[in-house]
């Protein structure tokens, strides 16, 4: 038996052609085709951006390969060309002389002898002979005073003087008188004895009186007052009619003696003893005072003596020298810069200080080989005495040292030797590598 069921037929489609989908939603025309579409050209779209941004990139990567490339190689070609072409250097030979062995200190002038001038007497200034700076010679008369109060005491003693001289005459004539008496027993030894004790007064009188004109006298040359030594005077204290006073506190003038003229300068303690060595050998140790920027020489003297202790402050020794100072380029209180000759070192090699280098070896120099190339060599620094440095060891006469430019050196580097600046080149060239230099000509090429 066929059961029968109840068959739902769908409805008709709508008038405009359109599907219903599930759930009653109706879709337009073409649309199961539209939407599978739209996403494959979005995905087509994207790989195509892929593949240009790939593209580009690989591309960018090939040309910054080649522009490294091309740099490297021409930093190789640069390289190729500067180790071709030779270095401009400075260049000077070793030479074989002597250098000082000098100990250095600060110095200060001071005067071989100072004089305050003071009065000695009382009274008014009446004339000045002196001008302010004036050299002047010993007793030269700077200034005088008033003498007329002590030639009147000098004339008193001298009349007084003249009293008791005249005195003591007659009592010497009464003497005689009592001795005659006395001896003819007429007066008593008594009176005979008075007189003659009278005449002793007069006599101690009368030395009583020399003694006072001597005083006088050398009050009254006190009026004149004198330069005790030669010297250079300084400023005027006192003007003409001012009274004056031996016990006035302040000096009339001030004398300062400028030749010669002694420095004091210290030394560290370290190097006393080889200087007490030389004094003890009666050897002269030289002296030489340059300016303050220790540049100029103002003078040369002699070493005389150092002092008897070290100042444990400081850890230094204070020595002296005498100048002659006769051009007077030494003044009172000048700071100078003192170095003391204590020895020379004879036929040593010498090269300037600028070819010297320093690095975690120690000191080297760059040598000129005869092909023109350098070669660093090692050398022992002995002494140093300005611009100019003792090779020790590791340095030959006659051998060529680069001077200037050794920041652009290496091993084997090829060098031009130029010629010092202001010079002509026929005269300045520097010696060949390897050659003895010729005379005068062995500090040729230093840097100016």
């Amino acid at each position: 038996m066929i059961e029968q069921r109840d068959v739902k037929t769908a409805p008709p489609a709508a008038s405009n052609g359109g599907l219903r989908a599930v759930g009653g939603e109706t879709l337009g025309p073409g649309a199961e085709m539209k939407a599978p579409g739209s996403s494959l050209r979005r995905r087509i779209l994207g790989l195509l951006w892929l593949l240009v941004f790939v593209g580009l990139g690989y591309f960018g990567y090939r040309y910054y390969q080649a522009s490294q490339k091309k740099a490297a190689a021409a930093q190789v070609a640069q390289a190729a060309r500067l180790a071709g072409r030779a270095v401009s250097v400075s260049a000077t030979a070793a030479r074989r002389g002597d250098v000082p062995i000098l100990l250095r200190g600060l110095g200060n002038v001071i005067a071989f002898n100072t004089v305050n001038v003071k009065a000695r007497v009382d009274g008014p200034i009446v004339q000045v002979n002196f001008r302010e700076g004036q050299f002047v010679t010993k007793d030269e008369v700077l200034l005088e005073i008033d003498p007329r109060p002590y030639q009147v005491v000098l004339e008193q003693a001298q009349g007084n003087l003249a009293r008791d001289e005249a005195q003591l005459r007659d009592a010497q004539v009464n003497l005689e008188r009592y001795r005659k008496l006395w001896n003819d027993q007429v007066i008593p030894k008594q009176q005979f004895d008075t007189q003659a004790a009278q005449v002793g007064q007069f006599q101690g009188a009368i030395e009583v009186d020399k003694a006072a004109i001597d005083s006088a006298k050398l009050n009254l040359s006190f009026t004149k007052v004198t330069a005790p030594i030669a010297g250079r005077i300084g400023l005027r204290q006192v003007d003409i009619g001012n009274i004056v006073h031996a016990t006035d506190p302040g000096p009339l003038a001030i004398i300062t003696q400028m030749q010669p003229i002694a420095v004091l300068f210290t030394i560290p303690a370290d190097d006393l003893p080889p200087v007490l060595a030389k004094l003890r050998a009666d050897v002269k140790l030289r002296v030489d005072a340059y300016d303050r920027a220790d540049r100029a020489k103002v003078a040369s003297g002699i070493l005389e003596t150092v002092d008897n202790q070290i100042d444990p402050t400081t850890g230094t020794s204070r020595l002296k020298a005498i100048f002659d100072n006769q051009d007077n380029a030494l003044f009172p209180n000048q700071f100078v810069n003192c170095r003391l000759m204590l020895d020379t070192k004879r036929g040593v090699v010498i090269i300037p200080a600028a070819a010297v280098e320093r690095g975690p070896q120690g000191a080297y120099v760059y040598v000129v080989k005869p092909d023109h190339t350098v070669a660093m060599r090692p050398i022992t620094i002995g002494t140093t005495e300005g611009n100019e440095v003792e090779a020790a060891a590791g340095l030959a006469p006659g051998e060529t040292v680069v001077t200037d430019g050794q920041d652009k050196l290496q091993e084997g580097t090829k060098v031009d030797i130029r010629p010092a600046a202001g010079t002509p080149a026929a005269d300045t060239e520097a010696p060949a590598p390897g050659t003895q230099p010729t005379s005068g000509g062995g500090r040729r090429g230093r840097r100016p």
